[in-house]
């Protein structure tokens, strides 16, 4: 039985990680690369892309890292041609980059309300514009686009801007997927929720917990129905089917990856 994604070129971006373990980007690059993908990881951090690719290469993936500011469209038109020119095409997007900052209207000023679009919304708008002709031209491909679902409902902070951009991502991405389906091009959405990243520690305790990772892992698991939080490799292995043929049929929809958290009231 062959590879679900044998000698397909993907990119990846956000394919580094904040610490050690399994954020989705990073994931997402071992688990293609173990279905035969050709991986092309992107980052702004060289340093965030070392253990993505040693993990990769360990996993008898192969893999080249790229430097790119996703935030800016010049780069990411670079980045999609260094592609080619590596690779020799796209057959994949995974757009990955994103986070959040607290804050209702009030309490969030403008710059951040800005900066927050920019690099979860904007972002995903220039690596399709940079990549779709690419696909086009060859009559295939598929995206995958990360939103949360923080962009679906409430999930326990005012992240005002995160949530607006992470539900215009879902947006965004089912109305390409019907002006790009005559082409042969799929674009979907995984949802990821509460998951255990590295962010977690790095990031998330800070904003909402005070510092006391604890407290935060508890109140996240408190909402989770299964009852155990996943980590980057759950989001992984969602993004994986909907690249894959396994997927053929399927285009402009969402694929929840969050243990039932969304499917209940309280």
């Amino acid at each position: 039985m062959s590879a679900r994604l044998q000698d397909r070129i993907a990119i990846i971006t956000g394919a580094g990680c904040v610490g050690p373990g399994w954020g989705n980007g990073r994931a997402a690059a071992v688990r293609f690369a173990q279905e035969g993908a050709r991986i092309f990881a992107v980052d702004i951090s060289k340093d965030a892309l070392q253990e993505t690719i040693e993990r990769t290469r360990a996993a008898g993936g192969e893999i080249v890292g790229h430097i790119c500011d996703i935030t800016d469209t010049n780069s990411v038109k670079a980045m999609a041609d260094a592609c080619v020119e590596t690779f020799g095409g796209i057959d994949i997007l995974v757009n990955n980059v994103g986070g959040s900052a607290k804050g209702g209207p009030e309490a969030m000023d403008e710059e951040t309300w800005e900066r927050q679009v920019r690099f979860n919304l904007t972002s995903v708008y220039y690596t399709c514009r940079h990549v779709l002709p690419h696909m086009r031209a060859r009559k295939k491909g598929a995206i995958v686009n990360t939103s949360s679902t923080s962009g679906m409902r409430w999930t326990g902070a005012a992240q005002s801007a995160y949530a607006a951009t992470k539900a215009g991502v879902i947006q965004f991405s089912r109305v390409v997927a019907v002006e790009y389906a005559p082409h042969g091009i799929r674009v979907n959405t995984v949802v990821p929720g509460q998951l255990h990243t590295p962010m977690v520690e790095t990031r998330l305790a800070g904003q909402r917990a005070g510092g006391d990772v604890e407290k935060l892992l508890s109140e996240r698991l408190a909402r989770i129905p299964l009852g155990f939080m996943g980590d980057g490799r759950d989001t992984a292995n969602a993004a994986l089917f909907l690249a894959s043929d396994d997927a053929r049929f399927i285009t402009g929809t969402e694929l929840v990856v969050d243990g039932g958290m969304t499917a209940r009231c309280d």
